[in-house]
């Protein structure tokens, strides 16, 4: 399981960047990452986070959307499609057509479409948004989750190829497999050619002559898929994605699953970030003198020393008893913030040693 990141961290912007500083920082980065240049395994992974993350900022609304809710904004209404084809012609502007090969890893990304090109029309199951709740013993340590998830699931009979078993899908004789019909019309000296969907095949380029009878043709059904993946330690409350287990389809991509995560807070500590805080009470005797204490830490006990003399709000700090962050290495600290107790009763014994203690003081 990963978690998106904001996408000015991934372009290295700030939200106050302009257009053309937005364009500029894209295109050094994509150059960068372009897996022509960049023969690191996670260069085709950056230059597609660069790229969604640069087609989200160029468009204004999407932009604003982004900076009210981040992701969830975008991502719960707009498909990957949806994203990429609006910044369509801002890619090709940038790099130029068929530069570098800027085409062909979206290509090998999204697909390749029947008229040639990368192709963003390639059909994409729907996300699903699963909600969960952790503790902050499971951000220390985290946590394996194995849930049972309704959702479109292949279908087991034809396994997604939607024709009746023992048959097969036939090349659309309209189209002769392309998915599109194109058209050419001369006017005086020019010609136009246009394509449009097949009629015959809805753009498929091929033809279900006996569709499944389990499925009805459409090589899934509604099903419960037993789905494991594990929250890492460290994380926040916010939306993590599990690539490829939400809805899924006979042929494309199958959409994700966003498990939105709730940190339940402690009933002791606070967080911030990867740091615990830790009030511990104490009388204005053990203040005053001193004295040996044992706290409570995520991981168990531990014992500290209070000085003698020590102010109220006095900070202990406990190096590495924190948590650590899931864009960070390293545990935090836990700070235990001294709370000294004033008594609101004292018996007339108690009074008059504290009279003489003020005249001693004196």
């Amino acid at each position: 399981m990963s978690a998106k990141r904001d996408y000015y961290e991934v372009l290295g912007i700030s939200k106050s960047s302009s257009v053309d500083e937005l364009k500029k920082q894209y295109r050094k980065l994509a150059l960068k990452f372009h897996p022509d240049r960049n023969n690191s395994s996670d260069a085709p992974e950056h230059f597609k986070e660069i790229s969604e993350a640069y087609a989200v900022l160029s468009d204004p609304e999407k932009r604003q959307l982004y900076d009210q809710h981040g992701h969830a904004g975008v991502d719960g209404r707009y498909s990957s499609e949806d994203i990429f084809q609006g910044a369509r012609g801002d890619f090709s502007d940038i790099f130029g057509r068929g530069g570098g090969g800027f085409d062909s890893i979206f290509e090998s990304i999204f697909g390749r479409g029947g008229g040639g090109g990368f192709s963003f029309n390639q059909e994409r199951g729907s996300d699903i948004l699963y909600q969960t709740t952790v503790t902050l013993e499971d951000v220390l340590h985290g946590k394996k989750m194995e849930i049972d998830l309704q959702k479109q699931i292949q279908c087991d009979v034809c396994h997604g190829s939607c024709c009746k078993p023992g048959t097969n899908k036939k090349t659309c004789a309209t189209c002769n497999g392309q998915g599109q019909i194109r058209q050419t019309r001369n006017m005086g000296f020019a010609s136009f050619v246009t394509a449009a969907t097949c009629p015959a095949c809805r753009g498929q380029g091929s033809i279900i002559e006996t569709p499944c009878s389990d499925c009805k043709g459409q090589g899934k059904k509604k099903g419960s898929k037993k789905v494991t993946f594990e929250i890492p330690p460290g994380v926040d409350s916010g939306d993590y994605t599990v690539p490829n287990e939400g809805n899924e389809v006979s042929s494309g991509t199958n959409g994700d699953l966003i498990v939105r995560i709730h940190v339940q807070p402690h009933s002791h500590f606070n967080r911030d970030g990867k740091d615990i805080f830790y009030d511990q009470d104490v009388t204005m005797i053990d203040a005053a003198l001193g004295c040996e204490i044992t706290v409570p830490t995520l991981e168990g006990t531990e014992k500290i020393k209070v000085d003698s003399g020590s102010q109220p709000n006095t900070i202990i700090k406990l190096k590495g008893k924190g948590v650590s962050h899931i864009n960070s290495r390293g545990k935090g600290d836990q700070y235990v913030r001294i709370v000294v107790n004033i008594p609101k009763k004292l018996s007339k014994h108690q009074k008059n040693l504290l009279d003489e203690f003020q005249k001693t003081r004196d």
